[in-house]
């Protein structure tokens, strides 16, 4: 990227972890980074993944310091063609297994869900951030999600799933009730009431 991906002989060097990095803190200075803003060449895949716990690899090693695992999210968007790190000048692919983030808490105050993720954000659920919930074909075991921002969901982990499922309530959406959860006025389905264990 810029000068740190040029060699001597002034051929590209490969995308690197450390070079992502380096843009990211420079650009976070100023505040949270554009990066619906940006639109880079793809320089390529980037040997980076998060795992489904959220865990984020990098050539096969845990991002053990949570610090570079929050600079990195911040640069993280979802293309069509997959989740992408970028930067004003390059943009390189990674792999997520499921979701890019984790809901890992939750609390309810005046009539809304604020939910903390792995990276330390609070997203509030409401019409700007809703609430999902995938069920295994088969199984029917959910999987329930949270929109971060930008069509960047988190997956809300057991523990927090099970808190909102005390939090639920049944309700009448789309000619049918629900039990769902409802936050800043709008409510989220999770299961047709009908099919609530007696």
């Amino acid at each position: 990227m810029g000068k740190t991906n040029k060699s001597e002989t002034g051929a590209s060097a490969p995308p690197s972890a450390e070079g992502l990095a380096h843009a990211a803190r420079a650009e976070g200075r100023r505040g949270p980074p554009p990066v619906h803003l940006w639109n880079p060449p793809h320089c390529g895949d980037i040997d980076m993944r998060i795992a489904r716990d959220g865990t984020w690899f990098y050539l096969g090693t845990p991002i053990g310091r949570p610090a570079m695992v929050r600079l990195f999210s911040s640069i993280l968007r979802k293309d069509p063609e997959g989740y992408v790190l970028v930067t004003p000048v390059e943009k390189v692919g990674i792999t997520v297994d499921d979701a890019p983030f984790v809901a890992v808490d939750v609390e309810a105050r005046d009539g809304a869900l604020t939910f903390r993720t792995n990276v330390d954000e609070e997203v509030t659920a409401g019409p700007d951030h809703p609430i999902r919930v995938v069920r295994a074909p088969g199984t029917g075991e959910p999987s329930p999600y949270l929109l971060v921002r930008r069509n960047l969901e988190a997956l809300i982990d057991r523990k927090t799933f099970y808190r909102l499922v005390d939090l639920g309530e049944v309700a009448g959406h789309d000619g049918r009730d629900w039990f769902g959860l409802r936050s800043q006025g709008a409510f989220f389905p999770i299961i047709p009431a009908e099919d609530l264990p007696d």
